[in-house]
């Protein structure tokens, strides 16, 4: 089943004109006076960019336009030369590839560290209480994670899910969606009973009011470490770095506890 990625991304976002839940990026228009930002950003990042781009928008005066989408995908969109002006990543593999082909503007620079989640549904909550042994539950027909290939914490979920030793298990029982925001949303509309899924999103309003989450204890993943590259060929090169300043700032750090990120050490 696949879902739409604006179903996916008005499930996270209160209204915000600069965010856009979309695979293809728009251009960069630069209006009089002003630079126009085109980011790429993981799909982790739904809830948090609303968060912090106001204040940086009203500061700056420069308008941040945003496409959310899988990591590997975005980056495979600026390999083949899509125009962003910034790369914010689920890791740090995808930025270092771009960094590799000659693509970056500056080496990547980890802006948090992301932390995996077993998400379950209050409409549908099947396993009480809520713990790892959920994933082995005979009653568990439909998990849900993101796409290995292609999402950072879809790679996490493998792991996870791996470490348990319970690849065999539940590979028969694995809704996989195209990026992290999807396989919240296939639990969330109850496609899936459970999903593994991003601390971020798990913190959104949304989410936290209609389902719980717990943990899952970093061992059983690779450290998520998200990274940002400022792309060499963006003609809003300073106003991409202002804005990576921005995000690295100590202001901005001690937001993303509150988000579901743990903050990068610089």
């Amino acid at each position: 089943m696949r879902t739409p990625l604006i179903a996916a991304a008005l499930l996270f976002l209160t209204p915000f004109p600069h965010a856009r839940a979309q695979s293809a990026p728009a251009p960069a228009q630069a209006p009089s006076g002003n630079a126009t930002l085109t980011v790429a950003a993981a799909s982790d990042l739904q809830p948090v960019l609303p968060q912090i781009l106001p204040a940086f928008e009203r500061l700056s005066g420069i308008r941040v336009t945003v496409s959310f989408g899988s990591t590997t995908s975005l980056a495979t969109q600026i390999l083949n030369g899509a125009p962003f002006d910034l790369f914010l990543a689920a890791d740090s593999a995808a930025p270092q590839r771009i960094a590799a082909a000659n693509l970056a503007d500056a080496a990547p620079l980890p802006y948090a560290f992301g932390t995996l989640v077993l998400w379950q549904p209050n409409a549908q909550a099947f396993c009480h209480p809520l713990t790892l042994d959920c994933l082995r539950s005979p009653a568990l027909a439909r998990l849900a994670v993101a796409n290995p290939a292609t999402a950072p914490y879809g790679r996490a979920a493998a792991q996870t899910i791996q470490s348990l030793g319970l690849t065999n298990q539940l590979a028969p029982h694995l809704v996989t969606a195209e990026n992290i925001a999807q396989a919240a949303q296939f639990a969330d509309s109850g496609n899936a009973q459970l999903a593994l899924i991003s601390l971020t999103l798990a913190h959104s309003p949304t989410l936290a009011a209609r389902g719980s989450y717990i943990l899952i204890p970093r061992d059983n993943y690779s450290p998520l470490i998200q990274s940002a590259i400022v792309l060499r060929n963006s003609s809003h090169r300073t106003a991409a770095h202002q804005f990576l300043d921005y995000l690295l700032s100590p202001a901005i750090q001690s937001q993303f506890h509150a988000l579901g990120l743990e903050p990068a050490a610089h």
